[in-house]
């Protein structure tokens, strides 16, 4: 494929596959000459218009078309928005991952289940470690996050340093020990940064973001006032902290431990083994053993903060799942914050553990949250450590990109080193100067069941309508050769109106029908397709004229 990129010898160009102008999809590249560095291969949720789609991943197409000069896939950390499509982007661009101990767990968990573990060269790093490329060198150096192994990355370049932050806030009293090497940042920014690509989340956010330790202190507090009942404790099952935090109050407190949901079961089998988590064999217990614990000394540890409706909290809300039953004297603890665009499933989950009498700890309220983001005094911080020539906001929305930028401003980068970009978009910079250098094809590529990039906008289109309007089904046999009905016209309604209640309106539609076929099949233009497209238009006409719906119009016509 020819693109419109314009990268001289002496330049470095950097770009995004995915995290400019939304929340998720991470994936950021850096090439100099003959090598490229790919930083993250994340995936984006679906919003709620991108009906029965899974997930949302970069297009790779660029990437495919330059694979000789891919050198590496550098990880900053196991979340989603930055691992969830490692297996696709393997599929297309195998080459040498390189991760933290936990996110190469997570990830070797997701090559496993694709059965592609044994075809995938596979190296784990630490704080401080360099890889050494022909012209390119990759520098990890520690942050913090709401989960352990958290890296930002240092690209050194013949022509200047990028750095990529990945995820990060400030958090000097993480739970899990490891805090930000800050020295190494300095003595990065003392040598040179060019340009800097910095997380935007909370840019918009005025504050110093809360530590987890202050979490945690919560979490025990709330586990000293219950004092019956069982304790549901749900969070994401990658935020080890909370996990961690949510085990250690049960210990203390002398609550065994059940874990429910696939990816919390793997997050606890992976952060004992890692050290992250400390809970010993006999505090462990069986999912079928839990009706013969007392309520008083359970905790279950479940998936589904999120109102994920086939998560193991959504279904004990419902009744529907197999092995719990809610009780009255149940305290349920939500450990997260929605997601956007999750609210009203978290509230529906939420009204339905109150209906059925559990007591429900959720929201700011209570303490029992904090963001994994800095705010903007976290991301002045990071500039004013790292010190850069250039600077590029990354994961955020566009709104989020542009406050972030004006922070760079006011720690004295001029407004003509930031540069807000797109998906797809070239930055080529020569050491001193930095252009915009041309596009590819930024496009979204959606995972929907086993199918790859086979759902587009057409496809999406129609199942938005049907979603909305419903269906309608003609069917009816003709002969082109006499300009004969011989059967039909009928018509079947699907999602559009209850045909028993509906009789009227779907004789004078079948009316319409056969009057329209009649004039079609004797005009000059008279084939199937003719046919088919003067039912949907004058069928469509009179459905909207009597209903004000625009229902999806599906002909079937079998000629004889």
């Amino acid at each position: 494929m020819t693109y419109s990129v314009d990268i001289k010898p002496n330049e470095v160009a950097v770009y995004a596959l995915g995290g400019l102008g939304e929340i998720g999809k991470n994936t950021y590249g850096i090439e100099y000459q003959n090598e490229i560095i790919v930083v993250d291969a994340g995936i984006k949720f679906p919003e709620d218009e991108l009906l029965g789609i899974d997930y949302v991943i970069p297009d790779y197409t660029y990437l495919v078309d330059n694979i000789d000069r891919v050198k590496a896939l550098v990880i900053t950390h196991g979340h989603e928005d930055h691992i969830g499509a490692i297996a696709y982007f393997l599929q297309a661009v195998n080459v040498p991952v390189y991760a933290g101990p936990l996110a190469m767990a997570l990830i070797k968990n997701k090559l496993e289940e694709k059965q592609m573990l044994n075809r995938v060269e596979l190296h784990e790093i630490t704080d401080g470690s360099v890889l050494e490329f022909d012209q390119l060198s990759v520098e990890f150096f520690r942050t913090t996050h709401s989960i352990p192994d958290v890296f930002g990355v240092a690209v050194h370049t013949p022509v200047g340093t990028i750095v990529e932050t990945g995820d990060f806030k400030f958090d000097l009293t993480p739970t899990t020990k490891q805090p930000p090497n800050l020295w190494s940042m300095a003595r990065i920014g003392e040598n040179g940064v060019l340009l800097m690509m910095s997380d935007s989340t909370n840019a918009e956010r005025p504050e110093w973001t809360k530590s987890e330790a202050w979490v945690a202190k919560s979490v025990n507090h709330i586990f000293d006032k219950i004092q019956h009942g069982r304790i549901i404790f749900a969070t994401f099952a990658s935020n080890m902290n909370r996990v961690r935090m949510a085990t250690d109050a049960a210990i203390a407190h002398g609550r065994k431990i059940a874990v429910f949901g696939r990816s919390m079961e793997s997050a606890v089998t992976n952060g004992r083994a890692l050290g992250y988590l400390n809970i010993p064999d006999d505090m462990l217990v069986e999912q079928s053993e839990i009706k013969h614990i007392p309520d008083d000394e359970l905790l279950i540890l479940s998936t589904g903060s999120q109102g994920e409706p086939m998560a193991a909290l959504a279904r004990i809300a419902e009744g529907t799942h197999k092995q719990i039953r809610l009780k009255p004297k149940d305290n349920v603890i939500f450990s997260s914050s929605p997601i956007p665009g999750n609210t009203a499933s978290v509230n529906a989950v939420i009204n339905k553990l109150q209906e059925g009498g559990a007591n429900v700890i959720y929201g700011k309220v209570n303490n029992i949250h904090t963001s994994g983001h800095g705010g903007q005094e976290e991301e002045k911080l990071m500039i004013a450590l790292l010190k850069p020539k250039f600077f590029m906001p990354v994961h955020g929305e566009y709104r989020m990109l542009k406050v972030h930028a004006s922070l760079a401003h006011e720690l004295e980068v001029p407004e003509d080193h930031t540069f807000i970009l797109e998906n797809g978009d070239v930055l080529a910079l020569d050491g001193e100067n930095a252009r915009v250098a041309g596009h590819f094809p930024g496009d979204d590529t959606y995972i929907d069941g086993s199918g790859i990039g086979d759902i587009g906008s057409v496809v999406l289109h129609d199942r938005q309508k049907l979603s909305q309007d419903g269906l309608v089904v003609v069917t009816a046999t003709i002969d082109l050769k006499k300009k004969e009905i011989l059967s039909g016209p009928d018509i079947l309604s699907r999602g559009f109106v209850y045909m028993r209640e509906s009789g009227d309106l779907i004789n004078e539609g079948r009316r319409v029908i056969f009057s329209t076929m009649r004039r079609v099949m004797n005009s000059s233009n008279n084939s199937e397709s003719d046919i088919r497209q003067a039912v949907i238009d004058d069928l469509s006409r009179f459905l909207f004229k009597k209903t004000a719906r625009k229902p999806m119009i599906m002909p079937m016509l079998i000629l004889v």
